[in-house]
């Protein structure tokens, strides 16, 4: 038994449960099969309603559903370097230029 976080943990705990169950129960259980601060937090924030099903309170958990924190440093470094104003328009954006020549001179004299 280890700790459980995020969605996959979640998906684990809920294949524990007896449904239909309330949300009191779920997050008892949830303490109990080791779920992290995080994950007790989204529990604790849901409705409390009577679930049927475990993809209720999959739906109703504020839980990211894509990890975006798993891509690499350098990947992360990348977006932040391409980044622009959002709503900024493609042909607004700064572009290099295509040729080293224009680049020095600011046009293209050709052969």
């Amino acid at each position: 038994m280890g700790v459980k976080h995020g969605i996959e943990g979640l998906k684990d705990i809920l294949g524990e449960v007896s449904f239909p169950v309330g949300k009191e129960q779920v997050v008892e259980h949830a303490l109990e099969a080791g779920a992290d601060k995080e994950l007790m937090s989204a529990l604790r924030s849901i409705p409390p309603a009577d679930y049927n099903q475990p993809e209720e309170i999959l739906r109703s958990v504020p839980i990211p559903r894509s990890d975006t924190d798993a891509r690499p440093e350098s990947a992360k470094a990348q977006t932040r370097r391409e980044h622009t104003k959002p709503g900024m328009a493609s042909s607004m954006k700064e572009t290099r230029p295509v040729n080293p020549i224009e680049e020095e001179t600011g046009e293209n004299r050709g052969s």
